[in-house]
Formats: structure tokens, sequence, C-alpha cells
């Protein structure tokens, strides 16, 4: 019988005590074999510790100074000793099969970067439900078209560790959580390896947002964004049709109900005129 793959579960974080708490309980509840995953948290010039830590959980805990999540992630990902890495982030609680859903997909080839199912965790709150209504969106959008700009997002990603080392890791030029991980996604396409969605390795993200939050983490995408497309694929991008931003407008009609479908529709919109105004201001500073 073949052994479940080896995984290090590689956990950035700043200034977050209680979401990474939470983070290790689910960790700790995983259904998979305690032999065959490690724990790594990066803090990132936070001061975080491991007091409270789940018992019989094999985590460690190593620091840098603050640089962002890019080198936290790669500085984990030097100390991992498994054969593949796991990322997901301090407010994100993995259900207990995740890692078995990103083993499915590990098994099947080597070269593959493997993205899992995000869901909101914070129903109630407008803001995180429009922000992982676009990243739906986007899955869906990019879900069979043949192009290597599809992308997965960092909270809920695995790949084999030696190619990830080999491919450099994350981009550590872009300081904020927006647009490295969309950066990985297109080198590794390139260089030749396979995006593959694991609909069952599923993480719960609880990122509370307000709308002064909602706006500066989509201003900061459009930062990511335009820095991806200036080191990249050129200063401007290829752009996207029209249609792409009509349907992304009507995507809560099919999945929210009653006055809840407009106010997630007027969010979206504002997710596009936030990530413009960050796409400029970041183009300008050139």
């Amino acid at each position: 019988m073949t052994a479940a793959p080896a995984f290090s579960v590689i956990v950035p974080t700043y200034r977050r005590p209680d979401r990474l708490a939470a983070c290790l309980r689910a960790l700790a509840a995983l259904d998979y074999p305690r032999d065959r995953f490690e724990v790594i948290v990066v803090d990132d010039g936070g001061g975080a510790s491991l007091d409270g830590r789940p018992a019989g959980l094999d985590v460690t805990l190593h620091a840098q100074p603050h640089a962002g999540p890019a080198l936290a992630r790669n500085t984990g990902a030097a100390r991992a000793r498994g054969e593949y890495l796991a990322f997901t982030d301090d407010d994100c609680a993995p259900d207990a099969g995740w890692l078995r859903g990103l083993a499915e997909h590990a098994a099947a080839g080597a070269d593959q970067l493997i993205g899992g199912y995000t869901v909101n965790a914070l129903a109630d709150n407008p803001y995180s439900s429009a922000t992982q209504l676009l990243i739906d969106y986007l899955y869906e959008w990019q879900a069979g078209r043949d192009s290597d700009e599809g992308f997965f997002a960092s909270n809920n990603l695995a790949a084999p560790a030696a190619l990830f080392r080999a491919r450099g890791g994350f981009d550590t030029s872009f300081p904020l959580a927006a647009g490295e991980d969309r950066e990985l996604c297109y080198r590794w396409v390139r260089s030749g390896g396979r995006l593959v969605y694991a609909a069952r390795a599923v993480v719960r993200h609880a990122h509370h947002l307000t709308l002064r939050t909602f706006w500066r983490q989509h201003v900061n995408y459009g930062r990511g964004a335009q820095r991806f497309h200036r080191r990249r694929v050129g200063s401007r991008g290829a752009g996207k049709p029209a249609t792409f931003y009509t349907n992304l407008i009507a995507f809560p009609l099919t999945r929210a109900r009653g006055s809840r479908r407009l106010t997630l529709t007027a969010l979206l919109a504002l997710t596009q005129l936030a990530t413009a105004t960050g796409y400029w201001r970041e183009r300008l500073r050139v």
C-alpha cells in the first residue's frame, strides 16, 4: 500500500494571535496520518508565539523581520521536510479532509500546482462575502480556458517541495498579500507545469472586513496586478473582454437571495473601481 504523501503545512502570520490559534486547532484536527505532516508557522515580525498550541501537533515557529507573506512562505518552504508543501493563512481553518483532498491530486502527477476550494467563514459580513465571491468568479472564469494567467489563491495551495524551490518560490518583490500567488501560478505554467483544482480540499477563510479595509484590500489587489503585468507580461497586460465584467456584476444574482444580491452586486462593482484605482496608482509610481 502506498504511503500517504508527506506534507509540510506552512502558515505565515502577522499580529493575529487569536486567528492563528484557531488555525492550529483546525490543523490538529486534520484527518491525516500524524506522522505524515508537519506545521511550520512563520512569524513575519509580529511577535507570534505557540503558547497554548494543541497537544500532539508537530509544529515549529520561525521568525523573520517584517517583510510580507511571500518571503514568509519561502522561509517556511526552506525549512520544510515534507515532499509537498501546503500553504494556508493564519485566518484560515482547513476542514478535516483538507490534506486528503490535496493528496488525491498530488498522486496524479508530479508537476502540479494544486489549488483547493475556499469558503467564506463570515457569511454575515457582506465585504468578506463579496471578496470570496470575486475569487469564486475568477476560478469559474478560468476553468476550461487555455491561458497562462490562471491562478489559485495562496491561502489554499499545494506544490511539490523540490519544484517549488527549484522555480524560486514566491517572488519576494511583491511586498503585499496581492499578486504574489498570481505571479507564482503564471511562472509555474510557463515552466511547463499544470494548475489542478482540488474541490475536496476545503479551507474556511475568516477575514473580517469593513468598508475601509475592503476598499484597501482591493486597491492592493490592483497594485499587485500592475506589478504582475509590469514584471511578467508587459506594462499593460492583455486585458479582459467586456463579458468578463458584465458576467462578474451579474454573478451574485445566481449565488445569493433577496436584497443581499443587490448588496453583493454593488460591492463587486466597487471591487473593480478599487482595483482600477490601485492599478493606476501603482503604474504612476513607476
